[in-house]
């Protein structure tokens, strides 16, 4: 099969677990990027690239918005708060121009076990969700030919499993009963893919805004200009699914 216009970088924030809910972050997001490759291959390596030799002087650093937030390991150069302050002004107007569409999946994983006795695991939830989304955006394009959806490697096991349950729904065990040309593809954190940072670094800012909608999140009113919409613009349950 030929491949489509498109592609797809899929990041998560939030741990997936039930055993163990956190009550400050009861919440497993999946968010997946997606770009026309031509945009990818002309826009966002090359800003990326020169963004990170602005800041670091090479492009070896994984922009990661734990490491960024907490000011560790390369970015340790961001505890001067004026630089930290530049630093994701600058980031932000970068995220703000690429040209992508987000469609992100979020569990609330405290009203999940509270309405279900046998609860399934959030992260197949959240990338069904996401995957029948991103099907009916590509199909609104007129998208032809296999889109591939590009994952970050989490361990043998566990991408097995999520490998598993990705051909599953794609077979058609979705909500349409449709198949999907989406082929998966993992790559590890070393890979230094920017499409993943991107989907890393927008991942969080819309878990927050789900937990409280009322609190300001510059981050959030960029990322939401992006979110994907249906005819009348709604944004719920097209580019933000939340569940249950």
């Amino acid at each position: 099969m030929n491949a489509s216009d498109y592609i797809v970088f899929v990041d998560e924030s939030g741990d997936h677990g039930l055993e163990t809910i956190d009550p400050q972050f009861p919440v497993f997001v999946l968010a997946f990027c997606i770009l026309a490759k031509t945009a990818y291959s002309r826009f966002v390596l090359p800003s990326i690239t020169e963004f990170k030799f602005a800041h670091f002087g090479h492009d070896q650093v994984v922009l990661h918005e734990r490491d960024i937030r907490k000011d560790l390991g390369d970015f340790s150069i961001l505890r001067e708060p004026a630089r930290k302050s530049a630093f994701l002004a600058e980031l932000t107007a970068l995220i703000e121009a690429v040209p992508m569409t987000i469609i992100a999946s979020v569990i609330r994983k405290d009203l999940l076990v509270g309405r279900y006795t046998y609860p399934n695991n959030p992260y197949q939830i959240a990338l069904g969700f996401g995957l029948e989304r991103v099907a009916v955006w590509l199909r609104r394009q007129n998208a032809a030919g296999a889109t591939p959806v590009i994952i970050e490697c989490r361990g043998k096991r566990e991408d097995d499993e999520l490998e598993l349950e990705f051909r599953r729904i794609c077979a058609g065990a979705n909500y349409r009963r449709e198949q999907f040309s989406l082929q998966p593809r993992f790559v590890p954190k070393s890979g230094n893919v920017p499409g993943l940072q991107i989907a890393d670094l927008v991942a969080r800012p819309i878990a927050r805004h789900t937990m409280n909608a009322a609190q300001i999140n510059r981050a959030y009113s960029v990322i939401e200009k992006k979110l994907d919409r249906s005819p009348s613009g709604a944004v719920f349950g097209w580019g933000l699914k939340v569940f249950p």
